[in-house]
């Protein structure tokens, strides 16, 4: 064959997998970054509480000394928020589709700074109760703020963004631990400041708070000057009233403007991903599947976070290891430190050589060693006490769970791809994120529970490993579910794999 042969016959088009790849979108830093910020207080306001949630309880006196109830307690008070924000957070979603996504974040960070202010003051086991469900019903901001990550990005980075996405979590789990384990019983441990403050002797809880709960105001702040709204054409709450006040209009979702139905070619029904879609269009199977990994690695994950802390907090004998908050608060920062740096250099290096599949299985996987070596930590406490090989063990089991975070970013790609439009991204992420928050609902107390009947004397069951072997099959369980998920993320007009 001649090259002039070679020319004529080769097409003009190549076939799209040979096509060029496009060109890399520089990311959008200075909105990037403020979502980094906006993400933060999350996980603040909730990693704040894990170093002195159990002496909490204790110190309220709900368990009226019975150790083996402070697991039980200290998970339904974790689990409080997730069931309340499980109600609400699909509404929150939707909402910020249609209002914009500013006014929904603005409204969640004063529920996070109000419902912190209330926990700081809280002297009984139900005012704690009620101001951890005030934070998760006014809180739906953490599914707004990835449909913004997804809309400010496109193919080319949203891999890269989503490896800072972890920044804000670890971020969180690393200065609320310290902040909760350093500055709780202030009066005690600093009494050259705080030991003429009667305030802080009553509520010895307070100070450490008010720092995320202050956070979470300024937070606010920042979102109302300098956050600039995604949503291209947000509509007033005045304007939803009325509308739902007219009998003409159906429902919200067939709304075509505020003029009734638009006979201009912009933005028209007719044109595809112009509006949201009702909500019975987008539980299709691709969104359910990237929904259902998210929701069963949350539960696995939310279960050894809820459990890692009460069994540092257990005495030996019981099966944990008896450490301080203070001691807690240092293990649990150092593993937020840690776990930020490898998102941030690894996660999309891996990503381009394993594919999104491959690192969501491994992390979660990751899991099965880790509940495995809660057993061996503490009979190594046993026989040797708080001995340079049982912190050697406790560094290498936290060392492992680190690859659980690898999954989040992989599991966040499948969740924006699968949305059928980008309007109606929010509502995609508003689904997962009611199936995560109905998880998280139920992995603490589960989680604790079961440590508190594995340690009850009276039964003891599995010599005190129950909850261990209970995990470790709910970890085969989401694995399985993993499974379903594509080689590939799936290519649409909001995001794909590159």
């Amino acid at each position: 064959m001649t090259a002039h042969q070679a020319d004529e016959e080769t097409p003009l088009l190549q076939p799209e997998g040979q096509q060029r790849k496009p060109a890399h979108t520089p990311l959008p830093w200075a909105q990037l970054c403020i979502l980094l910020v906006l993400q933060l207080a999350e996980p603040l306001t909730s990693q704040v509480i894990s170093p002195f949630a159990p002496d909490l309880i204790r110190h309220i006196g709900i368990t009226h000394g019975d150790e083996t109830k402070v697991g039980y307690y200290v998970g339904l008070m974790h689990s409080i928020f997730f069931a309340t924000q499980a109600v609400t957070v699909l509404h929150w979603s939707r909402v910020s589709d249609h209002v914009g996504r500013k006014p929904v974040i603005m409204s969640g960070l004063i529920g996070l700074s109000l419902s912190m202010y209330c926990f700081g003051l809280s002297r009984t086991f139900w005012g704690l109760v009620l101001s951890r469900s005030l934070n998760g019903a006014l809180n739906g901001n953490i599914g707004v703020l990835k449909s913004m990550m997804a809309e400010i990005t496109d193919s080319t980075n949203i891999a890269q963004a989503y490896s800072y996405l972890p920044i804000a979590w670890s971020t969180g789990s690393t200065l609320g631990p310290l902040i909760g384990g350093s500055l709780s019983h202030p009066v005690e441990r600093f009494p050259k400041i705080f030991g003429r403050s009667d305030f802080l002797e009553k509520y010895p809880y307070f100070l450490p708070c008010a720092i995320p709960a202050t956070f979470s105001a300024l937070a606010f702040l920042v979102t109302w000057l300098f956050l600039k709204e995604t949503v291209s054409s947000p509509m007033s709450i005045r304007r939803i009233i009325q509308m739902r006040r007219n009998k003409a209009n159906v429902t919200l979702q067939a709304v075509t403007g505020p003029e009734g139905p638009k006979t201009a070619p912009i933005d028209t029904p007719t044109k595809p991903g112009a509006k949201p879609l009702p909500l019975k269009a987008l539980l299709i199977p691709r969104v359910l599947i990237a929904a259902g990994n998210y929701a069963f690695l949350a539960i696995v994950d939310i279960a050894l976070r809820s459990v890692l802390p009460v069994f540092y907090s257990t005495p030996i004998h019981l099966g944990g290891l008896g450490l301080s908050p203070q001691t807690i608060g240092i293990i649990l920062s150092s593993y937020g430190i840690i776990n930020g740096l490898l998102q941030i250099f690894f996660f999309s290096r891996i990503l381009r050589v394993l594919g999104a599949k491959k690192i969501y299985l491994i992390g979660v996987s990751s899991a099965l060693p880790v509940f495995a070596m809660f057993p061996v930590v503490n009979t190594l406490a046993r026989l040797y006490g708080l001995h340079k090989i049982v912190w050697a063990a406790v560094a290498l089991q936290v060392t492992i769970s680190m690859a659980i975070n690898f999954s989040y970013g992989s599991v966040f790609m499948y969740i924006t791809a699968s949305s059928p439009n980008k309007a109606s991204l929010g509502s995609v992420n508003g689904i997962a994120q009611m199936g995560v928050s109905i998880m998280r609902t139920v992995g603490p107390s589960i989680a604790n529970s079961l440590f508190s009947l594995s340690i009850d004397q009276q039964h003891h069951y599995l010599d005190g490993n129950l909850v261990y072997w209970a995990l470790g099959g709910l970890t085969f369980v989401a694995l399985w579910v993993g499974t379903l998920l594509p080689a590939k993320v799936w290519v649409d007009d909001t995001t794909a794999e590159s």
